[in-house]
């Protein structure tokens, strides 16, 4: 079937709506593209940390952990550094006799630093309560061997932490291998041991047994495109690190109290204690969402990660807390189409620009407080991406929809403003979508008064007149008819030669008896008026040595058909129908009865008794005659309007 056949409703781009849909869509697909090649990533991950902040609470001290932070002061009193092996080894005897639950060494110890070298290898080897940390090696990249009395053992871990490009943790490790050896993380191997005696234990998923779980909460893996992330490094076993329970702020004493014996043993029993370095002079810090900015006063300390993930992990095995997830990569694109789809159609259906603004600012809120509730329902739902598509998608449609409204207006206008007033010419654009069609007029059925005029003598002026004398005459004319239609809110559908066609009602229909009636009010009111203007008109061409003329006018009142006819380049709005066909008689029934003279009674008016049953008591009428006018059957009763009621006389 070829272009021309289709229904215009079957013609995808003359279809707004249609339109409106292909705009979201590629809107909704550039959007997907760029969030593909990562150009939305930095955005995303900023979105993620601002959901952290505003829900982390300022909770209580996880009460199960305890820093053991060596800071510079420590380092000046000690007197030395790296600590001799005889140092760490108090340190960590005093903790083992506080009834500490695990230990964890956040310090390297690869290499021997005497004195009490024995001792301490002796006190590593006689408490599994203590965890010392490896740095993992992989390719190129090479790390830090435990002390050589743990090497192989299950109280070695690695401290390795996940940064973010532009230096921010968001998500912790499990495990890591490098295809030949697996090692747990260092904060795993300390939550273990804490766990162990309540009786939880890691297992394998009962449905996937290559999923980790601790009590009865699974934790799955992160893969590369979670949530906002775009080809990350997935490698490992990793999850997200949860800062929004709590500000991540744990007890701390510092080392040399510990080494003292200035620390209440009641504050170390049944903890996690883990011992590292805050010291300025050796940097080990690291920014986190709850970072705001990246000074350096926002910074924490490695083993504050640590105890981080620690607490996050006993939290999962005890509590059932599970890891922040994300939606599958199908439903996230649905999730970004969907509010493109929305963003179109809200350009598409709202004109106001200040409605338009409020409902943007009130969408982007709804998209903001829905994300925020999954994500403290623990799921990461995408935000600028969805955002951007809903904007750009808006912006695009509204201003397809107002181009395409200028050039309808622009159509509309072209049809029908130089020859009705600015009130109608409104009105047919407030209306438009009762009978537009691909931005032109449908063709419907109206009720429309038809009013026909033609000069009365045009013969002889002709020949009285040169030719640019008599295009002069007849502009003159013709401009003061138009005014007059205008004026009283009518359409004019054609001049033809000495001869107008003018149309009431149209092209919008009306809906009541009272706006018929008033069509065929105004229609009359205009002949009248004509008939004052022509006797004006006539009076200074008197003067000025031209030729008088009187017209002839006929009204009708029925059914017709109102559409356009002609090329998208070229067309013209028609009005077709017997009340046309009738009124054209009307006024070129016998022109000698009541012939128009252009001194006494410049304009003979002649109306069917369809156009009088609605005038009422308005009028001055008279009855003539009822025929049957030339081409028609059926018998017509035939009036002459004489004058206002009021002022009968005045067009005489």
């Amino acid at each position: 079937m070829s272009r021309r056949a289709w229904p215009r409703s079957w013609r995808p781009l003359e279809s707004p709506l249609a339109v409106t849909g292909i705009i979201a869509l590629a809107i909704g697909l550039a959007v997907l593209g760029a969030r593909q090649l990562g150009l939305l990533e930095t955005q995303e991950l900023a979105a993620y940390d601002w959901y952290v902040r505003i829900t982390a609470r300022e909770t209580a001290m996880d009460p199960r952990i305890l820093l053991v932070a060596i800071t510079e002061e420590d380092i000046k009193k000690i007197g030395d550094w790296p600590l001799h092996d005889e140092t760490l080894a108090t340190v960590i005897q005093r903790l083992l006799q506080a009834g500490v639950r695990a230990v964890g060494v956040d310090v390297y110890r690869d290499v021997p630093v005497p004195p009490g070298t024995q001792r301490f290898h002796e006190l590593l080897r006689g408490d599994p309560r203590t965890v010392v940390v490896t740095k993992f090696s992989e390719g190129t990249k090479q790390g830090v061997r435990p002390p050589p009395v743990l090497e192989g053992t299950d109280q070695v871990g690695f401290n390795d932490i996940l940064v973010d490009p532009g230096g921010t943790v968001r998500r912790a490790l499990l495990f890591l291998d490098d295809g030949s050896v697996s090692l747990p993380s260092f904060p795993l191997q300390l939550a273990l041991r804490y766990l162990q005696p309540k009786g939880v234990m890691p297992q394998a998923d009962p449905a996937d047994p290559n999923l980790f779980r601790l009590g009865h909460t699974t934790i799955r893996p992160l893969d590369s495109s979670h949530g906002g992330y775009v080809r990350a490094d997935a490698r490992g076993y990793q999850f997200m690190l949860d800062y929004s329970g709590s500000r991540g702020t744990f007890e701390t004493v510092t080392f040399s109290a510990v080494l003292e014996g200035a620390v209440d043993p009641a504050l170390i029993r049944d903890r996690v204690a883990l011992i590292g370095v805050v010291a300025e002079s050796i940097r080990d810090e690291f920014y986190t969402p709850l970072s705001r900015g990246l000074q350096a006063d926002q910074h924490v300390a490695g083993m504050a990660v640590h105890a981080q993930i620690v607490s996050q992990l006993l939290r999962i095995g005890l509590g059932g807390v599970a890891p922040m997830g994300s939606l599958a990569d199908w439903q996230e694109t649905g999730w970004i189409l969907l509010w493109s789809g929305l963003g179109g159609l809200v350009g598409f259906a709202i004109r106001s620009p200040w409605k338009l603004a409020l409902t943007g600012v009130g969408c982007l809120l709804a998209l903001g407080g829905l994300d925020l509730a999954s994500f403290v329902g623990r799921w990461w739902l995408p935000l600028v991406p969805p955002a951007l598509a809903w904007v750009g998608s808006a912006a695009l449609v509204t201003g397809y929809v107002s181009y395409r409204e200028m050039l309808d207006r622009s159509n509309l206008m072209r049809l029908f403003s130089r020859h009705v007033s600015k009130e109608v010419a409104e009105t047919i654009w407030r209306e438009r979508d009762q009978f537009l069609d691909g931005g032109r007029p449908r063709s419907q059925r109206l009720v429309a008064t038809m009013l026909f005029t033609d000069i009365a003598g045009y013969t002889p002026v002709a020949e009285r007149l040169s030719p640019e004398q008599l295009m002069e005459w007849l502009n003159t004319f013709m401009d003061g008819m138009a005014r007059q239609v205008t004026a009283h809110r009518g359409v004019v559908r054609q001049y033809a030669g000495d001869a107008i066609v003018v149309a009431f009602g149209v092209p919008a229909p009306r809906k009541t008896e009272e706006e018929i009636a008033q069509d065929a009010v105004n229609a009359v009111s205009c002949a009248l008026a004509m008939g004052q203007t022509l006797r004006e008109l006539n009076a200074r061409w008197r003067a000025d040595g031209l030729p008088t003329s009187g017209m002839r006018i006929g009204i009708f009142t029925g059914p017709v058909v109102g559409g356009t006819l002609g090329s998208a380049e070229r067309s013209e709005y028609l009005v077709v129908g017997d009340a046309v066909n009738t009124a054209a008689r009307l006024e070129s029934l016998d022109k000698d009865l009541f012939a128009p003279d252009p001194d006494e009674y410049p304009c003979r008016i002649l109306i069917g008794d369809t156009t009088l049953a609605h005038l009422g008591n308005r009028f001055e009428t008279e009855y003539v005659a009822n025929l049957a006018l030339k081409g028609k059957q059926q018998k017509v009763d035939i009036y002459r309007v004489i004058g206002r009621a009021s002022i009968a006389a005045g067009t005489r």
